[in-house]
């Protein structure tokens, strides 16, 4: 069988039943993606190959443990270990990421995840269900451009590209959901800062 042709989820029931080039092509798929988030969040590439590493062992140890939930895409998945994995180095090192000051945004990013007790997890976790509850009432196509530019780290040149698009387009209908969410959250009166 062609790997390439395999959807992600399908790579992922290969290799849980045992078959490793699974793996490798997901990994071909994913790894400088991957690596770069972490290099752009840790800027040492020393760190980064161990977190790029960590990052697939706990995906495989997942995987090969049944706990491989699919409820989005694999990239959002892996991304999400991968993110946890930078943030468990920075509690390490006592460190702060600093941002670098390029013009993608995060919604997490005016979370303060370096010094995180129990009280601040619960409520990042509350914002951050707050959030996907209003992502959920937003039209579908924004709400489909918020998934795709947060939630898969897609560029607009990328989502403008799978949608058919102008970029144009794709930059109005991320405005329009970001000033929806606003408003929704004006109206509920939720704030991103715990």
């Amino acid at each position: 069988m062609r790997l390439h042709i395999v959807s992600d989820s399908g790579l992922v029931q290969q290799f849980a039943a045992g078959e490793n080039a699974a793996l490798e092509e997901l990994l071909r798929r994913y790894k400088r993606k991957v690596f770069a988030y972490i290099v752009s969040q840790v800027r040492d590439q020393a760190v980064a190959d161990d977190i790029f590493q960590d990052t697939f062992f706990k995906a495989i140890r997942c995987i090969r443990a049944g706990q491989y939930n699919e409820e989005g895409k694999f990239i959002s998945w892996i991304m999400r270990i991968a993110h946890n994995l930078i943030i468990d180095f920075f509690r390490d090192a006592k460190k702060i990421p600093r941002n670098s000051g390029n013009e993608e945004w995060n919604i997490f990013d005016s979370l303060n995840l370096a010094d995180e007790n129990v009280q601040d997890k619960l409520i990042r976790k509350q914002i951050a269900k707050d959030i996907r509850h209003m992502v959920e009432k937003l039209p579908e196509a924004q709400r489909e451009i918020i998934r795709m530019r947060i939630f898969e780290e897609m560029s607009f040149k990328e989502i403008a590209e799978a949608n058919k698009e102008s970029i144009n387009t794709s930059l109005g209908r991320f405005r329009y959901a970001v000033i929806n969410l606003r408003k929704m959250m004006n109206k509920h009166k939720i704030m991103l800062e715990a």
